[in-house]
């Protein structure tokens, strides 16, 4: 057994508490200050339903934690793990460490078809479903992408991130298209865009962790069937691994989840791209491991984020932004180290 295999279990169960430490301490953050032990009576108190435990407490206290600042926490943390996951699965499928959610244009696809969602809104097409229309975006982006980075049925590792700036390019288009349609609603188009957690509620929480679930199983699940991928078309069809039917099923899953997150939280970047790289240096290229670590460190980083921007910085800033800015910087190291484009 490697010292990796060793050092796994020790990882999760670290990340897994880290994850819960600062879910309370994030708790706690922000205009009106409350101690961990606060928040801990506050959430006991509503878990097991005795109101004793939040004795002495100001009344405050239990709706600031649970109908606040507790959604929007436990948002961020499951859009978070399913976005790692997402960069999981198009990193070990597509062979390209490049490889993610926003890279490849599928971030972009998601938001055009929420964007068409939110601009029907009110309008004689009535409410359309925000999810459905950015899985549907997603997965005619992911779509386009591996049409232009294919050639005589063979895809191209080497043009696929240029197929997703070229397909990224275009919806951003039609995205600027849809805020000019939009005119007084503009707003609204432009505040989701950037991404933000700020009022979401639990009915999207749910959500968000039910798929986030089944994406994981999932992924775990084809984890053997990924990493024999990994060494190459031959050798995984000499193996008995169905290439194309574990492709296609992990693209529509990881799609899916792309739909769900950014249907939630609006464009944020690179998530995707980070984490697994950084989890695969200590958890090892196993991907049915490297998927729950990435899951839970993707939930982390990005719950980090967004308390910064919210109870950190003097003004809120757009979580998409702040994303972009911590990953842009990683995206050119890992350009430059690994020589993408070429080969």
């Amino acid at each position: 057994m490697t010292s990796t295999h060793r050092a796994y279990p020790w990882l999760a169960m670290g990340l897994m508490l880290a994850v819960c430490i600062a879910i309370v301490l994030s708790t706690g953050l922000g205009f009106i200050p409350i101690t961990p032990a606060e928040v801990v009576r506050v959430i006991a108190s509503r878990l097991t339903g005795d109101t004793g435990l939040t004795a002495g407490l100001d009344p405050v206290f239990s709706y600031v934690v649970l109908d606040v600042r507790l959604p929007r926490i436990l948002a961020a943390v499951g859009v978070g793990a399913g976005l790692a996951i997402c960069g999981v699965l198009f990193q070990g499928l597509l062979l390209n460490p490049l490889a993610d959610p926003y890279t490849l244009g599928i971030s972009s696809g998601a938001a055009f078809g929420a964007s068409v969602a939110l601009l029907a809104d009110g309008t004689l097409l009535g409410h359309l479903p925000v999810p459905l229309f950015a899985f549907a975006g997603a997965m005619a982006a992911l779509v386009v992408v591996l049409w232009l980075a294919s050639h005589d049925g063979q895809l191209s590792a080497n043009t696929l991130i240029l197929s997703g700036v070229i397909v990224g390019a275009i919806l951003a288009a039609g995205i600027s298209f849809m805020k000019y349609l939009a005119d007084e609603q503009v707003g609204v188009i432009v505040f989701w865009l950037m991404g933000s957690f700020a009022g979401r509620t639990w009915a999207q929480v749910g959500v968000v962790f039910a798929t986030v679930l089944a994406g994981l199983l999932v992924a775990v699940y084809y984890g053997r069937d990924l990493n024999i991928i990994a060494l190459g078309s031959r050798t995984s069809d000499s193996l008995g691994v169905e290439t194309g039917r574990v492709r296609k099923i992990l693209l529509v899953a990881a799609s899916l989840l792309v739909g769900v997150c950014v249907s939630v939280s609006g464009i944020i970047g690179f998530i995707g791209l980070i984490v697994p790289h950084l989890m695969r240096m200590v958890a090892g290229p196993d991907n049915r491991r490297l998927t729950v670590v990435a899951a839970l460190a993707g939930g982390l980083l990005l719950l980090m984020a967004d308390t910064v921007t919210r109870a950190v910085l003097p003004a809120e800033v757009p979580i998409g932004v702040l994303t972009a800015l911590i990953g842009g910087p990683f995206f050119c190291y890992i350009f430059r180290r690994r020589g993408a484009f070429h080969g």
